[in-house]
This record gives C-alpha cells, structure tokens and sequence, in this order.
C-alpha cells in the first residue's frame, strides 16, 4: 500500500502553511482577501487600508520583500502614535482646541514666543514642576493653557484640564461621599493638571483646603499649570486665609515658571490683526 504524501508543510517556527494546490499564483481577489482578514485579526488597520499604496511604491522603486515590509510596519507604527496621541487629547478634556501654532505672539508682544517654544518641549512636565500664566482676562492665558497641555499629551503624558471652580466643586462633592483620597489619588497620578480661571471666585476656607491637598499630593512629582487673572499678591480674594493663601503660592511658584501675559487683550488685538490680514 502506498502512502499518502500530505500536502500540509511546517516552517520552522511551528507555523503551518497552505500549500498552493494547483501551482498557481493566487488571485488578486484571493490575496486581497488574505490580507483583509489578517489584517482585521491582527488589529492593523494602517497596514490594511494602505498595502496596495506601499506596494506599488515598492515596484516603481525596486524595493526589497524587507524594505517594502519596514516601511509597511513604521507606517502602522506612526499611525499608531498619532491615534494614542489624539487620545490623550481628547481624555485631557479640554473644552476647545488651542495650538500653540495658531497663538499670535504679535498680538501680545509681552509674551516671548522663545520661552513658550522652550516650554512646548515639555521637560518641565517630565520633572514634575509648576506653571503660572498671570495676566488680565483677555490677554492669552487659556489658549496658552490649553495649547501646552496639548503639546505635552501628544508628547505623551497624560493630562487633565480643568476649571479651578468645578475641581474645587468635585473635591466637595468627594469628601461629602467619603471619596475624597480615591479622587486625590486620581488627580495625582495625572502628570499633567491644567487648572483654569484661578482667582475668578472666592474660595472658602473648606474648599481651599481640599485644593491645598490637590497640590500637596502633586508637589514635586508630577506638574501642574495653572491660569489666573489676578496677581499672586491678589489671590487673598480667592484665598481668605492669609496662611493657606501663602502656602498655596509657595506650592505653586518653588522651581517653577513664571509667565506674565500682562494686560493688554490678546483676543482684541488679534481680531485687529486678523481683520487687516484679511482686508
């Protein structure tokens, strides 16, 4: 009796092959397929939508089977990225996008565009330091604010914005529910807060002490960047108390940077500016 031969082969690496029965290339329609299906399972969808793209490349510039499959992978690993970094964006809850790109520095010559520029790489972020934008309402706090928390979230940090009134509210709300260390801990494991509107509203005295706590848990480990339109010598409207007033300062000014925006509207000089561009 004859033995069979299988037609089933085995690589190396315990992968089993499909053999190609009829000798044949397969169809176009069968490798798309093929690739379609892999893809999917594999959770590749840069790969999937653009194979065909990358592999006429590959024909036209006489690439190798390895260079056409790098630049495959380093295209799914860029995309990767780039949908991460979108995430952390969207997670950081910021109420409206702000770039540091579309900041007009010639609106507001107080602020110098080197020191931003300095900031946007986000090392003060990586060594756990503070951020103080003090200026007139008007003047491009917020759109600061929010631009370099979005720069530092596509950098890779985790990030949450937040205005200073609603945090104060929530860690309320937390203590009343004896949640008050699970939301402290929350906020402290962000390595980036953004707190805004700082100094817009009188604080009570239980309500400063819970933000006291906020930044006692992050002090010295991870950043936080706040946004006010008062001086630090005019937070005693906002914190009645002298002492935590004093304390709250020292937190948020120890190692940390200090950017006055001044007084002069951002946004109306802008608008100018935008009009005369566009006359």
């Amino acid at each position: 009796m004859t033995a069979t031969t299988s037609t089933t082969t085995t690589s190396t690496t315990g992968a089993t092959r499909r053999p190609n029965s009829t000798g044949r290339q397969p169809s176009e329609q069968a490798i798309d397929a093929a690739i379609d299906s892999a893809t999917r399972l594999l959770r590749l969808p840069t790969l999937r939508d653009r194979y065909g793209e990358f592999a006429d490349a590959a024909g036209r510039e006489h690439l190798s089977y390895r260079a056409f499959l790098s630049e495959l992978l380093l295209a799914e690993c860029d995309d990767r990225e780039q949908r991460r970094a979108a995430r952390r964006v969207a997670e950081a809850g910021f109420p409206r996008p702000k770039s540091l790109a579309d900041f007009d520095f010639a609106a507001n010559p107080a602020i110098n565009p080197a020191t931003i520029n300095t900031l946007a790489g986000c090392g003060w972020v990586s060594k756990g330091q503070s951020l103080c934008l003090i200026g007139d309402s008007g003047t491009g706090k917020s759109h600061l604010l929010i631009g370099l928390g979005t720069a530092a979230a596509q950098t890779g940090h985790k990030v949450r914005y937040v205005l200073a009134a609603k945090l104060v509210n929530e860690l309320v709300e937390a203590a009343d529910e004896r949640q008050l260390s699970r939301t402290i801990a929350r906020y402290g494991r962000v390595e980036l807060l953004c707190l805004d509107e700082l100094g817009y509203m009188e604080l009570d005295r239980r309500g400063a002490e819970l933000l006291f706590q906020v930044l006692t848990e992050r002090e010295e480990k991870t950043a936080v960047a706040i946004a006010s339109n008062d001086s630090f010598s005019g937070w005693t409207k906002t914190f009645t108390d002298p002492r935590l007033c004093a304390a709250i300062v020292d937190r948020l000014t120890f190692g940390g940077n200090i950017i006055e925006t001044g007084t002069s509207s951002y946004r109306l000089a802008h608008a100018r500016g935008q009009r005369g561009r566009n006359a």
